[in-house]
């Protein structure tokens, strides 16, 4: 088994020191640049074209619209600004970049870039990605952070945190598949692996978490089963932290399953109160794995029914 790797990252410039955000898709960029401003850092926005939403420009004090294999261009508006820290965060659809045929039409990288991929050449995995590309925005003035670092309260925390319980089949199914996940995760194939009655009825790819949902609710027909996310040990949080969100409990719901159990501080849970309300009007139980020596652990939450401290 792949041995983790220890990342020691960069401590975020103080306040009120500008942080580029170099911004995907999705809500996550916005929420970053929030924290980033609630610290009282300026923003500087680089926005992925045709990935970043279109309200993220007005969370930022600049911005700019720049390539996605453009890794020269990021560390040139960033630097002509100042900032010497950034963070990498959004959806970018990997399936469509890596698998596209027209690619190199389509996304013509520039010198930084292509020597980047060239160095990846013999393991393309997203941890190998993230660290090369690190490693060249390091070379060229730009240090990336830690992406929760402005979002702490977004990380999934340990415990029952619905109203919605799990029953104890999907209790036994977690404490059945965390310790098989956990070991999978170390390949970094994917990031989750859905389960009932102790069976694996799926495991995520490269097609991402919801596609993944889909998929198992063609195959399961019957409802109740659990969708189980983690991260690899040894995670690199500049960027592909793994991420939960009112579409996943949505998804969740329409295929059937009816408990998502989250590795606790290690998943960011975009628009935590919208998710839990939403999960529980569903009828949905979320729940934050802790890991401890004893084994797969849930640590009571101070609000609502107290339940048992092991799954």
């Amino acid at each position: 088994m792949p041995k983790p790797v220890l990342t020691i990252l960069p401590d975020p410039p103080a306040p009120p020191a500008g942080v580029g955000v170099i911004a995907g898709g999705g809500r996550l960029p916005i929420m970053v640049a929030q924290g980033l401003r609630e610290r009282g850092n300026l923003v500087h926005g680089l926005g992925i074209a045709a990935q970043f939403d279109p309200t993220f420009p007005e969370q930022c004090d600049s911005f700019r619209e720049v390539g996605l294999l453009r890794i020269g261009q990021w560390c040139t508006a960033l630097q002509r600004r100042g900032v010497r820290h950034a963070i990498m965060v959004g959806r970018v659809d990997k399936a469509k970049v890596m698998h596209d045929p027209l690619r190199a039409f389509r996304n013509v990288p520039d010198l930084r870039t292509l020597r980047t991929w060239l160095r990846c050449r013999r393991d393309r995995r997203s941890h190998a990605l993230l660290a090369a590309i690190a490693e060249e925005m390091d070379r060229g003035g730009v240090s990336l952070l830690d992406s929760t670092i402005p979002i702490p309260d977004e990380l999934a925390d340990p415990g029952v945190m619905t109203r919605t319980r799990p029953t104890p089949e999907q209790r036994g199914d977690v404490e059945f598949i965390w310790p098989m996940m956990t070991r999978l995760l170390a390949f970094d194939i994917g990031q989750a692996i859905a389960v009932r009655d102790r069976d694996v009825l799926a495991v995520e790819a490269i097609e991402g978490t919801d596609r993944m949902i889909e998929r198992v609710g063609d195959l399961c027909r019957a409802k109740g089963w659990t969708l189980c996310k983690g991260a690899r040990a040894g995670h690199d949080r500049r960027s592909d932290v793994p991420t939960v969100g009112v579409t996943t409990i949505q998804k969740l719901h329409e295929a059937g399953g009816r408990c998502l159990a989250l590795a606790a501080g290690d998943v960011i849970m975009v628009d935590k109160p919208e998710m839990i309300r939403l999960a529980d009007s569903l009828g949905i139980a979320i729940v934050g794995v802790a890991m401890a020596s004893s084994g797969v652990v849930v640590e009571p939450k101070p609000l609502g029914t107290p339940i048992p401290a092991r799954i």
